[in-house]
């Protein structure tokens, strides 16, 4: 973990539009990888850059409203969905959350694969392991994930957990 933190740390503070990395958080609940996406997300607007900072089960809701005119974020206003590829670091939590179908699959594809040909950071934080992930989303999109993207692996005990503990004096 030590070892995520520094590889994250160096990337905050040297983060560069179009040319820095994109990572895939994979790990068990409360294992701290949301918090460091945020820190990263907050060091890298310091920064200058344009950095968005999403869950999954939101991301998709906005397509689907702005697709299918359902809007369930309770006004009238137009949803820009093109931050999500026009920003300099997209950060995607918690990805395995949303209901998967071939709408939800269409956009996660077109999200990776714009933001790679346009050289475009990304950060995916999962719950789900390497195996759940080739069962729930389609080749062409694990292969972008996989082979594009540096895997970051969490370990230990769940943080919340512990913290409950401990306030209880266990």
């Amino acid at each position: 973990m030590s070892r995520n933190l520094a590889i994250l740390k160096n990337y905050a503070e040297t983060f560069v539009p179009g040319k820095s990395d994109s990572f895939l958080f994979v790990g068990g609940t409360g294992l701290g990888k949301t918090h460091l996406s945020s820190s990263v997300a907050r060091a890298v607007i310091e920064r200058g850059a344009y950095v968005v900072y999403e869950s999954a089960i939101t991301l998709f809701a906005e397509y689907e409203s702005k697709q299918f005119g359902r809007s369930s974020f309770g006004d009238d206003e137009e949803i820009d969905t093109e931050k999500y590829t026009d920003c300099d670091l997209l950060i995607i939590d918690d990805l395995g959350c949303e209901m998967t179908n071939q709408f939800t699959l269409l956009c996660l594809y077109n999200i990776i694969n714009t933001r790679m040909i346009r050289h475009k950071s990304t950060i995916i934080s999962t719950n789900l392991s390497q195996n759940d992930l080739r069962k729930r989303y389609s080749d062409r999109i694990i292969s972008r994930i996989f082979g594009e993207f540096k895997p970051l692996i969490f370990v230990g005990g769940d943080i919340r957990e512990k913290k409950i503990r401990r306030s209880l004096g266990y």
